[in-house]
């Protein structure tokens, strides 16, 4: 799909690699500044994401704020989403699976189906959250995330901005060079209000049937789709951020010169 056009003179790498001593709201505001459509943040009212929210609501940079109402998500996390629009004054644009998909879903394989398989947990990923962000990003020139590079491996060799040619957009990971002491630190001196579940140790927060707490030692996201993990599978990824393979898309690489201001022309890897 093509990129939307962008208004930067800075290549994305060039862009990217100008980050490292910018504030999270200088770097959100470069972001907003250098498309030239809509800019849209997804919010699951992790840590992350409320640092984001707090950077966006507060010094008013256009960038949407929507997020993915599963239908199965904790209370906690609902309680949190209505403190926080009190808290800032504004409203977070959710966006829900389709009724009849989930309705078909449910009848034919069932409501728990996903501690099943691999497959069956996918599918339902599939209806409740990947299908709900593709009519969340329609339109969008940019998509920014609260992805961490620190989160899996995975995560580690992704950029601060990259081009997503399959949804026509560019991808901006503002935190991705986060660990989690700045980013407590940030929450602390701006009093973000926090998922009271990470305090009973969840710091990674999904639907509620799909995540349980973490022991000491084990990996942040260790709790998000346990019951793969334990049968090793490869369970820390919902859909959102991989292609249909699971594993997270990229953009591959291509020599500086086939590189136009703020685009590349890479088509995505499996």
């Amino acid at each position: 799909m093509p990129l939307s056009p962008l208004t930067s003179d800075k290549s994305v790498d060039e862009l990217a690699q100008s980050f490292g001593p910018l504030s999270l709201e200088e770097r959100l505001q470069i972001l907003s500044e250098s498309v030239s459509g809509r800019a849209v943040f997804t919010t699951s009212f992790g840590m992350e994401d409320q640092a984001i929210t707090h950077a966006i609501f507060s010094h008013k940079i256009p960038i949407d704020i929507v997020t993915l109402d599963t239908g199965r998500l904790f209370a906690e996390t609902y309680d949190l989403w209505a403190e926080t629009q009190t808290r800032y004054g504004q409203t977070i644009k959710a966006f829900y699976p389709d009724t009849a998909t989930v309705e078909e879903l449910v009848h034919a394989n069932g409501i728990n189906a996903f501690y099943e398989s691999v497959a069956a947990r996918k599918a339902c990923c599939h209806v409740r959250k990947v299908e709900p962000l593709a009519r969340a990003l329609a339109g969008a020139s940019l998509w920014v995330t609260g992805i961490r590079a620190d989160q899996n491996s995975a995560r580690q060799a992704m950029a601060f901005v990259e081009a997503d040619t399959d949804r026509g957009l560019y991808k901006a990971n503002p935190l991705l060079d986060w660990d989690q002491a700045p980013l407590d630190r940030y929450i602390a001196e701006h009093k973000i209000p926090v998922n009271r579940l990470h305090a009973q140790g969840f710091p990674s927060i999904g639907c509620q049937p799909c995540t349980r707490a973490i022991q000491p030692g084990e990996h942040p996201r260790a709790g998000r789709w346990w019951w793969e993990n334990e049968a090793g599978q490869a369970g820390d990824e919902c859909g959102l951020h991989v292609g249909p393979d699971g594993r997270l898309v990229r953009t591959k690489p291509q020599p500086a010169a086939a590189q136009t201001p703020f685009e590349t022309s890479g088509a995505l890897v499996d």
